[in-house]
C-alpha cells in the first residue's frame, strides 16, 4: 500500500489515509467501522479491488488511529446510549462532513462510497446529506438507527460491556481475539493470528480506546435516520450476513427498505467482519453494483464477467 498521508478536512479535523492503484481510475473511497482504522480493510482486499480498475482511498475516522482524536472526556455507559453530552458530542453528520472534506483535499467531485458497520451509516449519510457527491453507496452490515432494528445480540453487549481497556499490545491483541471469535463469521474460518495482527498495528498506531466511546455516542445522538434515508437518489447496494451479532441482520433489511431502489444481498455464514473467505464475493458484488449503476472500469482486463459482458 502507499504511504500514509494527513490532511485538512476542515472545522479542526485532520484525517490519516493512503491510497492504491492507478490514479487515473475511477475513485472508491472505503469507510471504516466503530473503533477500526484504516487497515481493518485488509491490504489483499484492496488488491482485489484496484485489480477489478479502481483507485481505492481507506482513512481513520475522526477519533481512530492517526486521524485528529477529539479532548473532551468519553462518555460513561450510560451517557453514552443517550448520545454524549450535546454541548460537544458529534454525530454521524459531522463525520460526514469529515468523508466530503477529504473528498474535497483529494480533488474528488464525486466517489463511489463503500462503508462497512458505523462506515456504512456514514456513507448513507454522505449520499442523503450531500447530494451529487456520491456516485454509488455500498452499505455493508449497517443499519438505521431505527430502534428495535440492528441491535446487537445480548451476548454481544456484555462482552463488549464487560471488556476492560487494553493497557497493553497483549492484552488489546487478546480482547480483540475474544470479541470477534463471538461476532465475526461463524460461517467461515475464524484466522485469530490475522484478528491479534490488526490489533497489534491498530494499538501501536492509535492506544487509546476512548475515541470508540465518543464514536458510539455518535452513533445513538444521531437516532433513527430512516425519514433522511428515503432522501437518498444514488443507486445502492446493501449487503449484510445472516449471522451477525454485532448488527443483526434487520438492520440491512430495515436499510434496503428504506433508500429507494436498494439492493439487499445476504452473504451466508457472514457474521460482523471481512473473512478472507468473503472477499471473492463481496468484491464481485461490490464491482458489479458499480457496473450496473453504469459505472464500469475502464480496464477491460480488469472487469467481471458481467463487466466484460456489458461492455462488448
Amino acid at each position: 500500500m502507499a504511504n500514509e498521508a494527513v490532511v485538512d478536512v476542515g472545522r479542526g479535523i485532520e484525517l490519516c489515509y493512503d491510497q492504491a492503484g492507478d490514479t487515473s481510475d475511477p475513485p472508491v473511497i472505503l469507510i471504516a467501522g466503530l473503533g477500526r482504522q484504516l487497515h481493518s480493510w485488509p491490504d489483499e482486499f484492496v488488491a482485489k479491488l484496484v485489480g477489478r480498475g479502481y483507485h481505492l482511498t481507506r482513512f481513520d475516522n475522526r477519533d481512530a488511529g492517526r486521524s485528529t482524536h477529539m479532548k473532551y472526556r468519553p462518555p460513561n455507559p450510560v451517557a453514552m446510549f443517550r448520545g454524549g453530552d450535546p454541548r460537544q458530542q458529534y454525530h454521524l453528520g459531522d463525520m460526514a462532513r469529515d468523508t466530503v472534506g477529504l473528498m474535497d483535499a483529494l480533488g474528488y467531485p464525486d466517489a463511489h462510497l463503500v462503508g462497512v458497520s458505523m462506515g456504512g451509516m456514514i456513507a448513507q449519510t454522505v449520499a442523503a446529506h450531500h447530494p451529487g457527491r456520491v456516485r454509488t453507496l455500498t452499505s455493508i452490515m449497517s443499519t438505521t438507527g431505527a430502534r428495535r432494528l440492528g441491535r446487537p445480540a445480548l451476548s454481544t453487549w456484555r462482552r463488549m460491556l464487560m471488556s476492560k481497556p487494553p493497557r497493553t499490545r497483549a492484552e488489546e491483541m487478546d480482547r480483540a481475539a475474544n470479541i470477534f471469535s463471538h461476532i465475526g463469521s461463524h460461517g467461515f474460518p475464524f484466522d485469530e493470528q490475522a484478528v491479534r495482527a490488526y490489533a497489534g498495528t491498530a494499538f501501536d498506531r492509535d492506544p487509546s480506546p476512548a475515541g470508540i466511546a465518543r464514536q458510539l455516542a455518535g452513533i445513538f445522538a444521531s437516532g433513527d435516520r430512516t425519514a433522511e434515508l428515503a432522501e437518498i437518489d444514488v443507486p445502492t447496494l446493501v449487503i449484510h450476513g445472516d449471522r451477525d451479532r454485532m448488527v443483526h441482520p434487520t438492520g440491512g433489511a430495515a436499510t434496503a427498505r428504506a433508500i429507494p431502489g436498494a439492493r439487499l444481498e445476504t452473504i451466508v455464514g457472514l457474521g460482523h467482519d471481512l473473512p478472507v473467505g468473503a472477499w471473492d464475493r463481496l468484491v464481485d458484488l461490490i464491482a458489479e453494483h458499480f457496473t450496473r449503476a453504469g459505472f464500469a472500469a475502464p480496464r477491460g482486463a480488469a472487469l467481471t464477467p458481467i463487466e466484460r459482458e456489458e461492455n462488448v
